[in-house]
Order: C-alpha cells, then sequence, then structure tokens
C-alpha cells in the first residue's frame, strides 16, 4: 500500500508454452522461473496482495508454496494468441469489491526474472508521486529505428523515410523499447477499449540490459544463468 492506495500484483503464467515446455516451472538459478516474480513482489514494502493468473495446475501448486493467491484463468484468456490486457480486465472485474479505481494493478510477467526490487519500487512511487496512470520499463532499443530496413519486391527501403542508417550511433537519436520487466497502471484507467498497459499520462523507468532479459526460449535461459552467476560472483566480492 503506498498512501492509502493498495498495490495489487499480477503475475500472469500460462501453462502453454511450445518454445519451453513448462517454461514458467523450469529452474533458473535453482528455482522455477515464475517464482523469481513472487519473490521480488515479497521484498517490496508496498505491495498488498500477489495473485498467479494460470490454467495450470502444476504452476499454481508452485506458487501457491510460494505464498501467492491463485486465481484459475478460463481458458478462452490462455491461448497462443490470448492478450495479458483481456486477462487484467477479467483479474480487476473479479476483485471490483476489493479494488478502487484509484489503486494500482502491478503486473510482472514470469519470463522477466532478473528485474529488482528496485525497479519495481521505482515505478510504483513515480505513478504515485506524479500523479500518473501508467508506469512500465524500457531498456535501450536493440534495433534503433534509424536503421531499420522493410524489402518490398526484394528491393531494401528504408523504414523510416528520409533516415541515414549509416551514421554512427553516437549521432544516432536514443531509441528504448519496452522491455515487459515492470508495468503498473491505475484502476481506473482499465476499461474495456484499453489496448495496452502504457495509458493516459504515463512515465518511464529506464533499467539496464543485464536486469532486461526476458525469457522466450532455452537459449535465454543460458544468458539468463550467465548473467546470474556473474550477479552472484558481484556480490560475493
Amino acid at each position: 500500500m503506498i498512501n492509502g492506495k493498495k498495490v495489487i500484483a499480477l503475475i500472469p503464467a500460462r501453462g502453454g508454452s511450445k518454445s519451453v515446455p513448462k517454461k514458467n516451472i523450469t529452474l533458473l538459478g535453482n528455482k522455477p522461473l515464475i517464482a523469481w516474480s513472487i519473490d521480488v513482489a515479497k521484498a517490496s514494502n508496498f505491495i498488498d496482495e500477489i495473485i498467479v493468473s494460470t490454467d495450470c495446475s502444476e504452476i499454481a501448486n508452485v506458487a501457491t508454496k510460494l505464498g501467492a493467491r491463485v486465481q484459475v484463468r478460463p481458458n478462452e484468456l490462455a491461448g497462443d494468441t490470448s492478450l495479458v490486457i483481456d486477462t487484467i480486465r477479467y483479474v480487476i472485474s473479479s476483485m471490483s469489491r476489493e479494488l478502487k479505481e484509484e489503486d494500482y494493478l502491478l503486473l510482472l510477467e514470469p519470463t522477466c526474472p532478473l528485474r529488482s526490487v528496485q525497479d519495481v519500487e521505482g515505478c510504483i512511487k513515480m505513478i504515485e508521486s506524479k500523479d500518473l496512470d501508467s508506469v512500465a520499463t524500457f531498456k535501450e532499443a536493440d534495433l534503433n529505428p534509424h536503421r531499420a530496413w522493410k524489402i518490398e519486391s526484394d528491393e531494401p527501403i528504408n523504414f523510416i523515410d528520409g533516415v541515414i542508417p549509416w551514421l554512427p550511433r553516437q549521432k544516432l537519436p536514443q531509441a528504448y523499447q519496452l522491455n515487459g520487466a515492470v508495468y503498473i497502471t491505475k484502476v481506473g484507467a482499465i476499461n474495456e477499449e484499453t489496448l495496452g498497459l502504457v495509458v493516459g499520462k504515463s512515465g518511464a523507468i529506464i533499467m539496464p540490459k543485464d536486469r532486461s532479459i526476458d525469457i522466450d526460449d532455452l537459449t535465454d535461459f543460458i544468458i539468463a544463468e550467465t548473467l546470474l552467476k556473474k550477479r552472484i560472483e558481484k556480490e560475493g566480492h
């Protein structure tokens, strides 16, 4: 809770994953992937409740043991093409008696395990102190849009008209992308027409790349393990 407003952490974790079967409970650093998101939420002094939305009994069992409240997700919200905003609307609707419009819904994707509690609380403090509708975390863009191309009839064309893709990186405008680690939105800012999580008057928290990994496949697991080992070695010294 912050200034009398509830902060509900939502961790969406469906069971289906084609890239890595049972990805959300695959071990990373000797604990299930989803545990990283639950643990960082538990470490925050502002979060009132942690909800794991899932359609999988195995994930539900792991989440319950870790101290999260499990909400069973309807099948229509658990498909490959399901949108997370629909799950958010479902959770808010199911908690309508518990939440007020000025309360906050904090989304923590389980595939972003290396975020810190400081990243999470930075978003919470910003949305409250600046009276915003939403805050999200970003990282420096993997590809500057000035260097993006489209190919039409085998011909490469600048994705953005008039840009010079050959300029050195230092002369390109800074570009950022969402890293998927933390989203926080005022409950009252989400309605049936809401398409994304950067809504209304919004703010941004910039995270370093080593905390911004978003796990999609086995290669990402290997990278995350390497980053974890480096973090442990650094903290050990």
